[in-house]
């Protein structure tokens, strides 16, 4: 596979970051015409589609949630698995049949997926029907695109170099807000895709997060989420005297109600930090720390440069200095020739961790990682039943830390209507734990006490016990 010449595993490349204020005018000339929007993968994938749709509703697009009434169709695809990719590719077909029907049907896929040249050389050869396809790294060029489209055009792997300030987003939602406070990474996990996909990292300046901030903030905003590939590696590359801890309290003395951030790398994870979040009460204490396997031998095939015992005690001091924090992470089942041992190394410290909560996956290798060319010879059904094993003990404790909040009254946000059961609202704790509530509609939007009266291994069932804490 070749990769875009700035991704070469383990070297980062030492080239000057352009940042760039986007003042990008746009005018509404397909008023009345419709758009359809479909986002695979994480949250930097859901938030990059808020900048989409900012475009396609100011070039005068409306939404529609009926693929058949679409006027274009966007897809936002995710490249971290293989079925994720499958889902993309189905979902294609779809796309086929009604352009058939619709010959002005504009059909774009943008995303993760389409950084990888083999599969941009896929959908030239076998799906020509598709008119856009363009990167992770210059969605700002999307209404020009549009408006040029004569024949299938490609915008990919370039602007890795550069960083958009003044990027406009319709967001999701008007209470809780994600802001990007850097792109890319830089750690080169031999399994992961995201070096390749999203560019080597980098942070925007401070000031410029601030400003947003603040701005969320008089918007009347209650919750933002710190986002970047690896987020507390934040300012390591500007070399400017400040570093993820520094963003983490400015951010908090601007005043809105609660921060978080997502994703942490153990490796980058600083006493600096951990104390800042014990001191400010609107950091809120959820951690997600990944840790991928709890054996030594198979974190140094992973490229994780951290150890088992350095993980414990990352954990361990995390959980002294934060008063109630709660602790996610993601494990990978199945890595090249992972044993038996290797995997009881990890179920023995999903069992000192008790986490809350845990994203596991079988691994899937993803062509141009490091991984993806390593000898395998453990059986996917052994693999299946290790995943199976796993998942019951994550259930275990995540069942067991929601059991002890029953009779607690904690404080949660509103964020909308349950999906569960449209009589009642949901929200989420400061430990991010879904509550569905019985209450009033008009609390979405509110933070609110809350007494909780049942749990399960994914969420909390509660009932409001007071007026709102804040509005």
């Amino acid at each position: 596979m070749q990769l875009p010449d700035l991704c070469i595993a383990g070297n980062r490349i030492k080239t000057d970051i352009e940042y760039i204020y986007d003042e990008v005018k746009i005018a509404p000339i397909y008023k009345g015409k419709k758009y359809f929007l479909r986002t695979y993968g994480c949250q930097m994938n859901v938030h990059d589609s808020e900048e989409i749709t900012y475009y396609l509703e100011s070039l005068g697009y409306i939404k529609t949630e009926v693929l058949e009434q679409a006027d274009i169709v966007v897809l936002n695809t995710c490249a971290i698995r293989e079925n994720a990719k499958d889902k993309v590719y189905g979902y294609l077909g779809r796309c086929k049949h009604l352009k058939k029907e619709k010959k002005d049907l504009i059909i774009c896929l943008c995303g993760c997926l389409m950084q990888l040249p083999t599969e941009i050389e896929e959908l030239k050869k076998k799906h020509e029907y598709i008119d856009i396809i363009i990167g992770t790294h210059n969605l700002n060029e999307l209404p020009q695109l549009i408006k040029e489209k004569n024949k299938q055009q490609i915008e990919v792997y370039s602007n890795s170099d550069k960083v958009y300030e003044n990027i406009h987003y319709s967001r999701d939602s008007k209470i809780s807000a994600w802001i990007n406070i850097a792109y890319g990474c830089d750690k080169f996990c031999t399994y992961c895709i995201v070096p390749f996909t999203r560019g080597r990292e980098r942070s925007r300046k401070i000031e410029h997060i601030l400003e947003e901030v603040q701005y969320l903030k008089e918007q009347g905003y209650l919750e933002i989420t710190l986002l970047g590939q690896n987020v507390n590696a934040y300012g390591t590359d500007l070399a400017l005297g400040y570093d993820f801890a520094d963003l983490l309290e400015r951010v908090a003395k601007i005043g809105i109600p609660r921060v978080r951030f997502v994703t942490s790398h153990p490796w980058n994870f600083t006493d600096k930090m951990i104390d800042v979040i014990a001191q400010y009460d609107n950091i809120m204490p959820y951690i997600h720390l990944p840790l991928q396997s709890g054996s030594d031998t198979i974190l140094k095939k992973m490229n994780r440069r951290y150890t088992k015992k350095e993980y414990k005690e990352l954990f361990d001091k995390i959980k002294a200095k934060i008063k109630n924090v709660s602790v996610t992470t993601d494990i990978i089942v199945g890595f090249p020739n992972e044993t038996e041992e290797d995997f009881q190394d990890t179920l023995d410290l999903v069992h000192y961790c008790k986490y809350d909560g845990a994203f596991t996956f079988i691994f899937s290798p993803r062509a141009g990682t490091r991984a993806a060319t390593m000898e395998d010879e453990t059986p996917i059904k052994e693999k299946e039943e290790r995943l199976k094993r796993l998942n019951e003990v994550v259930n275990k404790y995540s069942l067991e830390n929601n059991q002890m909040l029953i009779g607690k009254v904690v404080e949660v946000l509103v964020t909308k209507v349950s999906e569960k059961d449209e009589n009642k609202i949901c929200g989420y704790t400061d430990t991010f734990k879904l509550v569905n509530i019985v209450g009033e509609k008009d609390n979405i939007g509110k933070i609110v006490k809350v007494k909780i009266t049942d749990a399960k291994s994914f969420s909390l069932d509660g009932k409001i016990v007071t007026e709102q804490v804040n509005a």
